[in-house]
């Protein structure tokens, strides 16, 4: 007994001096990093402060040097602190020698992209990828797109957004994880440990978390537009996952363009001071979004000098392409309207980056030729986009078993998308190679090879007009405009179509009919492409949609009248491979919605979480002096956490250790599910709880916890949850951070909408 006694305090003792050698090794290199920085900022000039917080577009590099360019001689200089968008390592590495080698202080720049999913190698949009629900698989896209960006001169990514969506008008929903608070933090988390690690590594690159805050809320859906809500809302349901990343060591975070509470975010010192930095202890550095600090003259601020100062005494330090800071600060400074402090304070974090990314002690840390030509757009990476791209597909419908298809049957492949590779990367690709993607034709037939046993018409054109087409399809991304007449091009697919088992309809938006600045009123899938399909529907043949988008849609006619729909996203390079492996059963979908969609365009907002209200619909619509609508039922198309298998899974027997949760106890939460169907698969299980007297309305709903399991046929298993009071949690509207007395519901299940309960009390 005093042998083990003393074995215990000598692990004691030995666990104290790590502990303590970790705290004071970390607190010796913060010493380190500081001196380095002060020194620094002491032999700087005023000007070269203020060109640290100047984040530039280039132009062409390689002969701006020749000619010493604009953007060359301020590197010379020292007005630039970084650049960003400029692809290829030589490129990039030609300005970070100017930067080294031609300007007094030898300060290296930051060199940023919108790396959002994927460089070269292009995985699916980000709202495919949240549809995985699989947290280490989405880390790991993040990783392979630092490791590729890295390899060629990138060192900070425009990424995650984590802007909360619920109004799929508004087209940046493609850019994010969707609806859900807790969902959307989770994948936040995922995501910038992915790009970050602890940034020692050159296969690593700065975070840049977007858009801060509450962008995805803009009125109407409309793009840029103003955002008004609540603290407690903000606080409850906008913006955890922002605080999520920054937990997670965010190094850089960018203003949005909205305004809050009446001032633009970039401009907002409460939200970027107060709560940002005072509240929340973030130690990164803020960027302004492209031009967004000029932008605030038109929000009614006042002229470009009132818009910087705003900007710099709110606590952004860098400014975007808009170069006020660059062309204002002095004067400024000398009107007394901003002071050197602040400057200091913004040079100060910018530079403190560069350290942490180890550009002081390698410039040219990211600019190894030899990673560039070994290490992007790889045959691995390449295979890995296909197995991301596989899990992140929605099966919405399969009547009669549909699929998955028979390698016997005859397929007819048709639409504006079966034969389209540019455009299977999705909105913001920057980097991506396009060229290089496959179509749902070719991986088809690559799939089946030999026995491939496909017909193929265009069928119709994306949208009717080639001049309505030009709004949907820039960067490139375009369509071979079939010029035939379209009763032609009708009757050559009908009679394709006819001599198949099975027609499968490639079609929905364009790349670019979401992302930045495409915003929709009207959600259905094209005009054109509906009549086609309803062409094809009277040849009695299955048909399957193949759904590409990079938002909810209204699909209520395509839900009553095709056998099958399956919502691929737009899934990255090996978008056609992994089409044809999931249609004919390689791989069960798993994929679950992460926004509900809507029935029409009426309905919307549509989201899971909300509030009862007074007047509950109580029975089946309509009724009278009820929340509900004279034209169409409350629900949604498809809920949030939808997603069919093509097997089967049963939930039973959900049980809970204890009627009771105290504060330091733990409740755990058993539920059997069981693969009834003749298919292996996964499954998403979602747990879901509503509190149900509070003293602020509650949601009716929230999910606070999800597993994604495995089942081979026939198998079932008991998995557990655990709960505990830290989940119950809500800000009040004094903003404290509070759980309360009383009873809860616990919900388990296949989707939001399909669900075992039970019930629990918390007690204080």
């Amino acid at each position: 007994m005093i042998k083990m006694f003393r074995l215990i305090i000598l692990y004691a003792f030995l666990f104290l001096n790590i502990i303590c050698y970790s705290q004071f090794k970390t607190s010796d290199n913060q010493n380190t990093k500081d001196k380095f920085i002060n020194d620094l900022l002491l032999k700087m000039t005023l000007e070269e402060k203020i060109g640290q917080l100047n984040l530039p577009v280039t132009g062409d590099v390689v002969s701006g040097i020749k000619q010493n360019s604009g953007v060359v001689k301020k590197i010379m200089s020292g007005q630039v602190g970084g650049i960003f968008n400029l692809k290829g390592i030589q490129q990039i590495r030609a300005l970070q020698e100017v930067a080294i080698e031609k300007s007094r202080l030898k300060i290296p720049l930051l060199v940023g992209m919108d790396v959002i999913h994927g460089y070269e190698t292009g995985f699916p949009i980000p709202l495919g990828l949240s549809a995985t629900w699989d947290l280490e698989l989405i880390k790991s896209t993040a990783e392979m797109a630092a490791a590729e960006a890295s390899a060629d001169g990138i060192n900070w990514t425009f990424s995650p957004m984590v802007d909360i969506s619920r109004d799929p008008r508004w087209g940046r929903v493609a850019e994010g994880s969707g609806e859900d608070p807790y969902l959307g933090s989770e994948i936040a988390k995922a995501m910038v440990l992915g790009y970050q690690g602890d940034l020692s590594q050159p296969n690593q690159i700065l975070s840049c978390v977007k858009h801060f805050a509450l962008y995805g809320a803009s009125e109407a859906g409309r793009d840029y537009n103003t955002v008004d809500m609540s603290k407690q809302r903000m606080y409850n349901e906008y913006l955890p996952p922002y605080k999520a990343a920054i937990d997670a060591g965010a190094g850089s975070i960018m203003a949005a363009f909205n305004d809050i509470d009446a001032v633009p975010a970039t401009g907002n010192k409460w939200l970027l001071t107060d709560l940002l930095r005072n509240q929340w202890n973030f130690k990164g550095f803020v960027v302004s979004d492209y031009t967004g600090i000029p932008e605030m003259v038109n929000h009614g601020v006042g002229d470009l000098e009132l818009s910087g100062a705003l900007a710099l005494n709110a606590g952004v330090d860098m400014d975007m392409v808009g170069e006020v800071f660059l062309n204002y600060c002095q004067k400024l400074l000398a009107d007394k309207k901003i002071t050197e402090d602040q400057i200091n304070i913004a040079c100060k974090r910018i530079l403190s980056a560069k350290y942490d990314l180890g550009l002081f002690q390698n410039p040219y840390k990211y600019c190894d030729t030899n990673r560039a030509k070994k290490e992007i757009f790889t045959k691995e990476h390449r295979n890995f986009s296909k197995q991301v791209a596989k899990q992140s597909f929605v099966l919405l419908k399969n009547k009669n078993k549909v699929l998955p298809l028979k390698k016997s049957q005859t397929v007819a492949i048709i639409g504006p998308l079966a034969n389209n590779a540019v455009n299977m990367p999705g909105t913001w690709s920057v980097a991506v190679k396009h060229d290089k993607s496959i179509s749902v034709a070719q991986g088809m037939a690559e799939y089946l090879g030999n026995n491939a046993n496909i017909v193929y018409a265009h069928g119709c054109n994306l949208v009717e007009t080639a001049e309505e087409e030009k709004r949907y399809t820039p960067f490139g991304k375009t369509f071979t405009r079939d010029e035939r007449d379209q009763h032609d091009m009708w009757e050559e697919a009908t009679q394709i179509a006819s001599t198949a088992d099975v027609i499968i309809f490639a079609g929905g938006e364009s790349a670019e009919m979401s992302g930045e600045a495409s915003s929709r009123s009207q959600l259905s899938i094209p005009k054109i492409q509906l009549e086609t399909l309803k062409k094809l529907k009277t040849l009695g043949k299955p048909i399957v949609l193949v759904l590409f988008t990079g938002r909810p849609l209204v699909l209520d006619w395509e839900y009553e009248n095709l056998d099958a729909i399956i919502n691929v996203w737009f899934p990255g390079t090996e978008a056609g491979l992994a089409i044809a492996e999931v249609l004919y059963g390689d791989y069960n979908p798993s994929g679950k919605l992460t926004m509900t969609f809507p029935k029409n365009e009426g309905q919307i907002p549509i989201y899971y979480a909300h509030k009862n209200t007074g007047r509950p619909l109580s029975g089946p619509w309509f009724q009278k002096f009820q929340s509900n609508y004279l034209d169409v039922d409350n629900n949604p198309l498809f809920p949030f956490g939808f997603g069919l298998s093509y097997t089967n899974f049963e939930y039973s027997n959900l049980k809970l250790s204890a009627p009771t949760l105290s504060l330091k106890d733990t409740l755990i939460a058993t539920v059997t599910i069981e693969n009834n169907g003749h298919h292996d698969g996964y499954e998403i299980v979602q747990l879901y709880t509503h509190d149900i007297t509070r003293s602020l309305t509650p949601p009716i709903k929230e999910l606070k916890g999800f597993l994604k399991i495995f089942l081979k046929k026939g198998q079932s298993k008991t998995i557990e949850f655990k709960i505990v009071e830290p989940m119950l949690r809500f800000y009040d509207n004094d903003l404290n951070y509070i759980s309360e007395s009383g009873d809860f519901e616990l919900m388990i299940g296949t989707n939001s909408n399909k669900v075992l309960k039970t019930n629990f009390k918390l007690q204080h």
